[in-house]
């Protein structure tokens, strides 16, 4: 067994780069990292702005295998330009999904029977503030290329997201983070589209103060975003619980994966639009009292809870029924 592999299962997940995370969440021994260092892959944009390029552009793409599925593992690394997403970076992305539908369909012809062929399934590790300013209008088109990616991929290929990283997913990656198959977050990730330092430069301190963690993660965090289903699966801060949670679900039909989509159709678009009026209720105030709409009553403690008490103890969003339990 790998020793390195090893040691990295009991790491926080939030301490690891791109590349540790890409590495350990496949089996031991078998990813392989495509577009490397070595190849030198930069961006175009950066030197003519002063900006000094990294040669993986802040991504990292490999292959391998989560459990008994084959992989497309796409990871990004915060430390370069806040995980800021560009032209190349996007471009890495939008062309790992398309090797899982190629991959997908060389299955599909080798074998006739579903059960026997497996199938391809893609992890993105989200760790990002969104475009990268320094290339706004090529960050948005991969933004939106990358989204489009997922639609083509829909029904054939599960998307499966991870969020918990040292900058968690903002921006537009906040959108893009909601449109995958599955996501699942740890209690440190967090999630929104925009971040808590703007919210706060927009509408000042007394509205958002962004010095405030236990504010910035009650709004943001996975235990909220669990609430009220943007994740659908909340687990610890170790390398092992989102590996493991990955292989389970890469393991499913790819129907019970598709069922999970919370974006893509415009009735998923009528059901998030039911959850916006809700906090835009004038009852709604903070996070805590959304949470206190779908029956949850003893807040600080589940706000304290280990990770498995919160999760078998919250009651979340009931989906168009407000007051009812799942």
């Amino acid at each position: 067994m790998d020793d390195r592999w090893n040691l990295l299962q009991n790491q926080p997940f939030s301490r690891l780069n791109a590349r540790e995370r890409a590495y350990a969440i496949c089996n031991p021994e078998s990813f392989t990292e495509l577009l490397g260092p070595r190849l030198k892959l930069t961006s175009p944009h950066l030197p003519p702005m002063g900006q000094t390029p990294q040669f993986d552009d802040g991504v990292v793409v490999g292959l391998g295998t989560v459990g008994k599925a084959p992989a497309v593992v796409v990871s990004q690394e915060s430390k370069f330009l806040g995980g800021g997403v560009g032209e190349a970076h996007g471009t890495k992305m939008v062309m790992a999904i398309r090797l899982a539908l190629r991959g997908q369909e060389i299955l599909e012809s080798r074998s006739k029977s579903s059960e026997s062929r497996g199938r391809v399934a893609v992890v993105i590790s989200f760790d990002t503030g969104g475009v990268r300013l320094q290339e706004a209008n090529a960050g948005l088109l991969a933004h939106s290329e990358v989204m489009d990616a997922f639609q083509a991929a829909r029904g054939k290929v599960p998307i499966i997201g991870i969020v918990g990283g040292t900058v968690g997913c903002f921006g537009g990656m906040g959108f893009v983070a909601a449109s995958v198959d599955v996501l699942i977050m740890s209690d440190v990730g967090r999630l929104g589209l925009t971040g808590p330092g703007v919210i706060e430069e927009v509408v000042g301190t007394e509205e958002f103060d962004a010095a405030n963690r236990a504010l910035v993660w009650r709004t943001t965090g996975g235990r909220h975003r669990f609430i009220t289903r943007d994740a659908d699966f909340i687990v610890e801060d170790t390398m092992k619980a989102f590996r493991e949670k990955v292989a389970e679900v890469a393991s499913w039909p790819i129907e019970k994966i598709a069922s999970k989509r919370i974006i893509g159709t415009g009735e998923m678009v009528l059901e998030q639009m039911r959850l916006v009026d809700l906090a835009a209720n004038d009852r709604i105030q903070d996070s805590w009292d959304l949470w206190r709409q779908f029956g949850n009553e003893d807040i600080e403690y589940l706000w304290d809870s280990n990770v498995s008490e919160f999760e078998a103890n919250a009651r979340r969003w009931p989906r168009g029924r407000v007051g009812d339990n799942d």
